[in-house]
């Protein structure tokens, strides 16, 4: 039994399943006009953003969260901005409703015509990412959704202000406001409703911890797309040249450890080992990453401590790296088949035959050949935003755009025919 009135709760349920009807015949200029309003309204209320944030960041440095999750929680006046642009690169982006996935006249004459539609409501459950409040709601709204999100007590104070000004937005463009919800004002309770709101949500995508994801898929009644933790792997191959090795795996680590695409283990064949690990950990260690390195890289790099099995299933979200020295490439696809959460991985070669083995037999959403896996992401992937980087198999995986939040229905179109 829940232990709240879920009244109010089901009452949004079934203003969003109304919202969603509303938008899944709206058409494109309506939805991007929508679009060009939240973005306004999001630069209008900066200094009102910032500051519910400065409130959550207080109340979460008392609590004792991690710097990665603090990171990740924490709305700038420039991270606005890079978001309300992110919501106009959306607009720029083909309306996915309505496109004509695949289509045959039968010898009958009846015409057959499969269409993508929207899913209806959808549901996000996610922790102090305040951003995932924008992305979702702009590609949700886009795609013909509505949103019903559930962004955690981190970011409660945020969230609140993000979700009306995007509300403020969409009653100025004519659409409903209660296309974009937040359900934060009912805790986990509501959280668990959610998860079980079979009828009222279409699909549910997690953002979040590995416990969270594991959560919402286990528990979900509601269809669950997955979205997983990042335990991402670079490896840098015989003939991978000094320069690119520095600058990826540095780039792959530093440039922003508390994401799931950042790099949490390095693989070095044993033939570059001597030759790539001091430029490549001298380069971490001047950027403040410890290094927990197998003994075969401490006898190369001194300065690393001792890595453990943990290590090399841990997402360490901060400036920490595992580095293993490995004999073979099978070996190292072995370690990645055995430690990956099917995020991202990446290659550093010169080897065209080993860079096409990795990306054939690597099993992961996202497979690079000297790339940062950095890259893995839906703005830099020319989506506008992500709802998040599905590690699963069906319907979708790696970062998600509109096309992964749309399904489809089938059109027939017949002039009498009847079946024999």
């Amino acid at each position: 039994m829940l232990d709240f009135d879920p009244t109010g709760l089901h009452a949004k349920l079934d203003d969003a399943k109304t919202a969603a009807r509303a938008l899944a015949t709206a058409n494109t200029a309506a939805k991007d006009s929508a679009l060009e309003a939240i973005a306004q309204e999001l630069l209008a209320h900066v200094d009102e953003i910032v500051a519910a944030n400065a409130e959550d960041l207080a109340r979460g440095r008392e609590n004792g969260i991690g710097t990665g999750l603090l990171d990740r929680l924490t709305l700038t006046p420039q991270r606005v901005h890079a978001l309300a642009d992110a919501v106009l690169d959306i607009v720029a982006i083909a309306d996915p409703v309505g496109e004509s996935v695949r289509g045959k006249t039968l010898p009958n004459g009846v015409h057959l015509e499969q269409v993508r539609v929207p899913f209806g409501v959808v549901g996000a459950i996610y922790e102090a990412r305040p951003n995932v409040t924008v992305d979702i709601a702009a590609l949700a709204l886009k795609s013909g959704n509505a949103a019903v999100l559930r962004g955690g007590s981190a970011a409660e104070s945020t969230n609140a202000v993000l979700v009306s000004v995007i509300q403020g937005a969409l009653v100025r463009a004519g659409l409903p406001a209660a296309s974009v919800q937040t359900i934060d004002e009912y805790g986990r309770p509501g959280a668990s409703a959610l998860m079980r709101a079979r009828g009222y949500v279409d699909l549910l995508v997690p953002r979040g911890s590995a416990q969270l994801i594991q959560t919402v898929v286990t528990e979900s009644t509601v269809p669950v797309i997955e979205t997983g933790a990042g335990v991402v792997h670079i490896l840098l191959d015989a003939s991978a040249r000094e320069d690119w090795a520095v600058d990826i795996v540095r780039n792959a680590k530093v440039q922003r450890p508390s994401v799931c695409n950042a790099v949490e283990t390095v693989l070095v064949h044993a033939d570059a080992a001597a030759r790539l690990l001091p430029p490549v950990l001298g380069a971490l260690r001047e950027q403040g990453v410890t290094i927990h390195a197998d003994a075969r890289a401490r006898a190369i790099f001194p300065d690393a401590v001792p890595a453990v099995e943990e290590d090399w299933e841990t997402e360490y979200m901060s400036l920490d790296l595992a580095v293993r020295v490995v004999d073979v490439l099978d070996e190292a696809i072995e370690h990645i088949r055995r430690y990956s959460t099917g995020h991202t991985e990446s290659i550093v070669t010169n080897d065209l035959g080993n860079a096409d083995r990795f990306l054939a037999e690597v099993d992961s959403a996202v497979v690079m050949v000297n790339a940062s896996t950095r890259f893995t992401d839906g703005g830099e992937f020319g989506f506008g935003a992500e709802v998040g980087i599905s590690t699963q198999k069906l319907h979708a995986r790696g970062p998600m755009g509109l096309p992964e939040l749309t399904s489809t229905k089938w059109l027939v179109r017949g002039s009498g025919q009847i079946r024999r």
